[in-house]
């Protein structure tokens, strides 16, 4: 694992779009891993920057999001879905039918969940994933628990996680309790992983997940097993 500390949230940003944009440019046809939040914005831009300026192209890419809330069709202003339209595909020349999601407004989340790893594998897995960290140490919205739960599945979110995302909407009551998530198993599965955190907010998660026990009530921790990832972190 390769853990560093920059100075701001444009070095974050930057550095984190490198490491994705060079996957890109040495696989065209690539598959990555997205991630939704705050954290990942900035990664976005850049890469939409680079696309722009023609150093990038990502016309045969394809691409797998981490979750979906459950209940929110494509369309909400708060889906997952919306969110990457709105800060990531629609700025760049990627094929918005190689864009894959979990659909959290499956009748049965579980046979969703198997239907979307499935997917993952039907296109090789993931060449790069891009995460980020919640304040209790979930990478998708795969939450504390007794386990590692290794397979696309459906979740009850923590409190933590609703008022984390309260910010998104109009009140705390509006903030979906359920959602689906990729498991731990294909996270783990890509081939290269980079994490981004900002926030003084996420300090003590950070040292707990990466410099403390591997343990499935901070899920983030078992990335320090994990052949080939960068964890970017920024106070600011």
């Amino acid at each position: 694992m390769k853990y560093v500390t920059v100075k701001s949230y444009e070095e974050l940003s930057k550095m984190a779009a490198d490491i994705v944009a060079d996957v890109v440019a040495a696989k065209p046809d690539c598959v990555i891993g997205l991630a939704t939040g705050s954290s990942p914005v900035g990664l976005y831009n850049c890469l939409a920057d680079y696309c722009k300026s023609g150093k990038l192209d990502f016309s045969k890419v394809k691409s797998v999001n981490l979750d979906e809330y459950e209940g929110l069709p494509n369309d909400n202003e708060q889906s997952y879905r919306y969110f990457m339209n709105e800060n990531l595909f629609s700025k760049i020349n990627i094929d918005i039918n190689n864009t894959h999601f979990p659909d959290g407004c499956a009748e049965d989340l579980v046979a969703e969940g198997k239907k979307y790893d499935e997917l993952i594998e039907s296109l090789g897995g993931t060449d790069v994933q891009v995460l980020g960290i919640g304040v209790d140490g979930h990478i998708g919205f795969n939450e504390p628990d007794d386990v590692f739960t290794l397979e696309t599945h459906p979740v009850v979110l923590d409190e933590s996680t609703i008022e984390a995302n309260a910010r998104f909407f109009e009140s705390i009551d509006d903030v979906p309790r359920h959602a689906i998530t990729m498991g731990i198993g294909a996270i783990m599965a890509a081939k290269k992983i980079v994490l981004v955190a900002n926030g003084a907010n996420k300090k003590e998660i950070m040292e707990k997940a990466f410099f403390g026990p591997i343990d499935p009530k901070v899920q983030a921790s078992i990335l320090q097993v994990h052949p080939d990832v960068t964890v970017i972190y920024s106070e600011v």
